[in-house]
């Protein structure tokens, strides 16, 4: 039992003892909370009661459940629904658990166990005694709560059967899973699942649009901006060997930037020597004619 359990039956058992040895018999009762308000009753506290119940479901299943549909009710060892759930919470920490919701699951599905199936039967291509023991309990939950417990979205219980068939189940049982409660969606949750569609739709048309201006804005700036002319291998200018009137560019070379630095450093002391030079040039070539 857990220590919470362990707790409140100290406290009766204390509380009774004091009202027995009282001798004035004027002892007030002690107040003995067993309300399922202490329990957790978040969202992962809701998963961890679906697992329990799985389990418990799947014990079901595998004795009384099977003996009464197989005419072998004399193999009935009176494994009840209530009795699974009391070995349960007295052989697991359940402190974390929905308790209130698993011991509706415990209590209403077998209740309702032919109305479920019948439910599950018309969107299957098989017998559903056929079916893996895991896949019926986990498809028996989804049905009760699509049909039962309509302020769970329909898309929040798709994917917490997913998450239980990942947990427990096989491979590839999650085709079967999605496919048959997806179509008891379409048939019990119609309003949801419509509204569900159209919002869909609007949104999936909202995106298109904001594209679609997009794009219209991306060509609508093209248009504006000025086409530069690029050059091409057609346009570019060809020069030919053969053409000698046509000067090509060559580098500046050392030599050319020396005798340019040179030209631009001359003096007029330099020039009075190339003057001499030229006199004296011309001289001896007069005394030569003569």
């Amino acid at each position: 039992m857990t220590d919470q359990i362990k707790r409140a039956l100290s406290d009766a058992k204390s509380a009774q003892t004091n009202a027995t040895t009282n001798t004035n018999g004027t002892a007030e009762e002690q107040p003995f909370d067993m309300s399922e308000s202490t329990y957790k009753t978040t969202h992962t506290a809701v998963r961890k009661a679906r697992r329990f119940a799985l389990q418990g479901l799947y014990e079901w299943l595998v004795t009384d459940r099977r003996f009464e549909t197989t005419d072998k009710r004399s193999w009935k060892d009176n494994n009840a629904p209530h009795d699974i759930a009391a070995r349960t919470r007295a052989t697991n920490a359940m402190h974390t658990v929905h308790i209130g919701y698993y011991h509706e699951m415990m209590r209403d599905i077998p209740e309702q166990i032919d109305e479920l199936e019948a439910l599950i039967s018309q969107h299957l291509d098989r017998d559903i005694n056929k079916l893996d023991t895991v896949e019926h309990a986990i498809l028996l939950i989804g049905a009760y709560e699509l049909q039962n417990r309509i302020e769970i979205p329909y898309k929040v219980v798709l994917d917490e059967a997913m998450k239980l068939n990942n947990h427990f189940g096989a491979t590839d049982a999650h085709k079967l899973i999605n496919a048959v409660l997806d179509k008891m969606a379409v048939e019990l949750r119609a309003l949801e699942v419509q509204a569900d569609s159209n919002a869909h739709q609007r949104t999936s048309q909202k995106a298109a649009a904001k594209q679609q201006q997009a794009s219209s804005i991306d060509t609508d700036t093209r248009d504006k901006e000025p086409q530069e002319t690029k050059p091409t291998a057609t346009n570019k200018p060809r020069i030919s060997a053969n053409k000698s009137g046509v000067k090509r560019s060559r580098p500046s070379t050392p030599l050319d930037k020396k005798s340019a630095t040179n030209t631009r450093q001359s003096t007029p002391a330099d020039q009075v020597r190339t003057d001499a030079t030229a006199t004296q040039s011309d001289t001896s070539d007069d005394h030569n004619s003569k």
